[in-house]
């Protein structure tokens, strides 16, 4: 989500500068890439790049497609075959692949152009599908980003068999290239950006912002002391909420893109925020301090009379971050960032070199 909030943020400033700009996006990859389709770069009339669609190999050329884009005005797919080891864009990344891209020239006064779209979703926190088509054949005409969808709104989804697609995937939250009679077409699935709640404005607190907002979370602090919940003490933050535990769900809204860390060092507040966090939904609550902190925890909540079961538990990470022999509050914040990463993709946090599977999933 990062990456479409900087395209949408780098067209805005385009616009105000009035040149002329061209959305590239990578729709299809047989074999193996170093994006994946849906990946997106938006580029100016004057060379200016924001987003990527490669490790940098492809850039170069990508850039030279682009600008002829938009001096034809006319949607372009440009197909890099990485497996040719005559054909230098691949070599210097070892890719091994065939990689679609789409060139779209945008026109600010569509009121629907894919920058437009792609700021729909990156707007509201709402899963949502854009849907690009496109023609295998380079000489055909491509019709580009042109479809959208949320649980609340659809755009240019009359064709019923796209229709359903297009919610099936919203349903499954994964991607997928979809081929028809002449055309193909990429459904993109688009989740809300991650929402990090920070509970405690420590020191310690402030290294875990500054990572979180460099991959473009949305943060928001809690802490009851207002000489620390300040935006001058955490001036990336989204929100800086000062409140008692017992009213946290009232002044944090909570969705399926929401990972909650409690680091007041303040037990009892650590407590408290615990149990209200506990009647929500949300898959990531980790906890700073020992095993033992909670277990005690889990020990008076339930002399309150809250049930934790296995589901629960489960949701818990405590103590909170991944195994990378963390120390420092710079080196925590990285493990439990990378251990919010993992959760929320499903994944263990292990090393790649371990992995059987693919890197990524295939389309």
């Amino acid at each position: 989500m990062k990456e479409l909030n900087d395209i949408v943020l780098a067209y805005d400033r385009a616009i105000l500068q009035n040149k002329k700009t061209v959305l590239a996006t990578v729709v299809q990859v047989i074999g193996s890439s170093y994006r994946r389709p849906g990946a997106r770069m938006l580029v100016t009339e004057d060379g200016e790049i924001t987003g990527a669609i490669s490790g940098g190999c492809l850039e170069g050329d990508a850039l030279r497609k682009a600008q002829f884009a938009i001096h034809q005005q006319q949607n372009k797919l440009e197909i890099y075959d990485t497996t040719d080891e005559e054909d230098n864009l691949g070599v210097q990344l070892g890719c091994n692949g065939i990689v679609y891209i789409l060139f779209e020239p945008i026109k600010n006064e569509d009121v629907n152009n894919p920058i437009k779209l792609l700021k729909k979703a990156a707007l509201k926190r709402k899963d949502a599908v854009l849907a690009t088509v496109f023609n295998q054949h380079k000489k055909a005409a491509q019709t580009g980003t042109c479809r959208y969808l949320n649980e609340d709104e659809m755009l240019f989804l009359k064709d019923a068999k796209i229709k359903t697609a297009a919610q099936t995937i919203l349903k499954q939250k994964t991607s997928v290239v979809k081929a028809y009679h002449e055309d193909s077409m990429l459904y993109q699935f688009v989740p809300p950006a991650m929402q990090l709640i920070i509970v405690g404005a420590g020191n310690d607190a402030q290294p875990l912002m500054d990572m979180a907002a460099l991959l473009g979370w949305n943060i928001v602090v809690v802490d009851g002391r207002p000489a620390y919940a300040t935006q001058q003490r955490f001036p990336k933050a989204t929100r800086i909420c000062l409140t008692k535990p017992a009213d946290i769900l009232s002044a944090v809204k909570m969705d399926e893109q929401t990972a909650v860390v409690l680091m007041t060092h303040n037990y009892n507040y650590d407590l408290a925020a615990l149990e209200q966090f506990m009647h929500t939904d949300c898959n990531y609550i980790g906890v700073l301090g020992p095993k033992q902190k909670l277990h005690k925890m889990f020990g008076e909540l339930k002399e309150k009379g809250m049930e934790i079961n296995d589901g629960t538990v489960q949701r818990i990470y405590g103590p909170v971050g991944l195994d990378i022999g963390a120390e420092t509050a710079e080196e925590i914040a990285l493990s439990i960032i990378a251990e919010i990463k993992a959760v929320f993709s499903n994944r263990h946090g292990a090393s790649l070199k371990e992995r059987q599977l693919e890197i990524h999933e295939r389309l």
